[in-house]
């Protein structure tokens, strides 16, 4: 069943919010512990916001069931907003574990790598099995 239009109007609207925060994140880029982090924050937001908004306009031709469309929604919606806020975060922190190329020459208390680690996996996670659940709903036939 195709998404009804309220939710894909949901996904299209979250895409253009974190495409702003992505846009609000630009400005304060030099402010961040981790400058370089920061600017990957900045693109993060701007690219997911524009995933979100692609997906949500072409998201009529996922063909899943109802409670796997919801499942993938949750997923992606998760996905998108969670890289930008935990790279945000590693911007603020000054973490490097996850990140060893933006992150070069700086590092964060044990906690917080941990904590950057642990998001970033979820992040990685979720985007891939909400992605594979978009490629398997758009193989299908209504």
């Amino acid at each position: 069943m195709p998404m009804n239009n309220a939710t894909q109007r949901k996904m299209i609207a979250a895409g253009a919010i974190l495409f702003l925060f992505g846009l609000f994140t630009g400005f304060v880029v030099p402010g961040f512990v981790n400058p370089r982090m920061g600017l990957a924050s900045h693109l993060e937001g701007m690219m997911n916001g524009t995933f979100l908004i692609a997906l949500g306009a072409a998201w009529s031709y996922v063909v899943l069931s109802p409670r796997l469309e919801k499942i993938a929604f949750w997923l992606i919606l998760y996905g998108t907003f969670a890289n930008w806020f935990f790279i945000t975060l590693a911007a603020i922190l000054g973490t490097s574990e996850m990140t060893p190329i933006a992150g070069k020459g700086y590092n964060g208390e044990i906690w917080q790598e941990q904590l950057i680690t642990f998001g970033l996996v979820s992040v990685g996670l979720t985007m891939v099995f909400g992605c594979a659940m978009v490629v398997y709903g758009l193989s299908q036939r209504k």
